[in-house]
């Protein structure tokens, strides 16, 4: 009687083992990169010697739940997310191997913030993690722009391990870029851009969670409109207008402490996405405002959704008269 017994604890043991690995092989963890942030000119640095203060308005909705083979695992989860806060962009006439020297900041609110797989997220809008670019270069030439840049993601947002209310990862996030736009006339109007994104990931607050590192692809073709005054005699904006792409791929696993099984890595992440972008600058008040929505496609062991981005910015000028 004890024989058969243990045999069944045994058996039962076993299944619990083999349907954690099931879960956590196919559970995926996000990482700070926020797609769509980037789109018409991506590889292009605003002008020297300016001060851009500008609030985002990201707003994410998942369509549907997709599987490790791509197929729906849940349609219509009732998912979104959405960020806004304040941030500020400067660029400086100050040259590092001869381009000019930027950095920014972004405090950021997030609400039902998606951590991964889990369609349990209800946090309402809270302080998220912080983004500071420490360091961005920026050249220019007749044909094509180049940019560089640094980034880190601090972990300031609240996070606890299981919570359903984070709004925060809980970890810190280094992350590299680099890109270019390319224009095919010497006016510059006509433009295709890409800036490719490398985030490296810590591990979680109190865990030895890890999420993989992420490789994202921003940019988009474009065409420039300058909108001349009533006398034709100036450009009184630019407008900006164009088809805009983004992709992302996990590049390393995740790694998921289990009790007894150790470490188990989990099945890579992708999602392609491509949609349109407007956005206008008005000279005369040196304000912009500019509107991207991105469809996803080919998703893989992730949500596939619709994401909206809003920019509202103002830019101080200190180029000397």
């Amino acid at each position: 009687m004890i024989i058969k017994f243990n045999r069944i604890k045994i058996k039962l043991g076993s299944m619990v083992l083999l349907l954690l690995v099931s879960f956590f092989s196919q559970a995926q963890l996000k990482g700070g990169h926020i797609l769509g942030a980037m789109g018409l000119q991506s590889g292009t640095q605003t002008p020297a010697n300016t001060l851009s203060v500008y609030v985002p308005g990201y707003f994410y909705s998942a369509s549907s739940l997709r599987n490790p083979d791509g197929d729906k695992s849940i349609a219509n989860p009732d998912l979104t997310m959405s960020i806004t806060g304040a941030g500020a962009s400067y660029v400086s006439d100050f040259k590092i191997l001869g381009a000019n020297y930027g950095a920014t900041i972004l405090l950021a609110f997030a609400a039902n913030t998606i951590q991964g797989n889990s369609t349990d997220v209800h946090n309402s809008l809270a302080f998220t993690d912080t983004y500071i670019q420490p360091l961005q270069l920026g050249w220019h030439n007749k044909r094509a722009d180049f940019v560089f840049s640094y980034q880190i993601y601090l972990p300031t947002g609240k996070f606890e391990m299981g919570a359903s209310d984070n709004s925060g990862l809980g970890m810190f996030m280094n992350e590299f870029s680099a890109g270019t736009t390319l224009f095919f006339n010497d006016k510059k109007t006509f433009h295709f851009s890409a800036l490719a994104s490398y985030e490296i990931n810590g591990k979680k607050k109190d865990t030895d969670i890890k999420v993989g590192d992420l490789l994202s692809i921003e940019g988009g073709l474009g065409k420039t409109f300058y909108m001349m005054d009533a006398e034709k005699t100036a450009p009184k904006g630019i407008l900006n207008a164009g088809l805009i792409y983004y992709l992302q791929y996990k590049v390393t696993n995740d790694q998921i402490p289990v009790p007894v099984l150790g470490a188990i890595e989990t099945n890579k992440d992708r999602v392609g996405g491509i949609g349109a972008e407007i956005n206008y600058f008005h000279i005369g008040c040196s304000t912009s405002a500019g509107f991207r929505w991105i469809a996803e496609v080919e998703a893989v062991n992730r949500f596939q959704g619709n994401t909206f981005f809003l920019t509202l910015a103002h830019v101080f000028s200190f180029e000397k008269k």
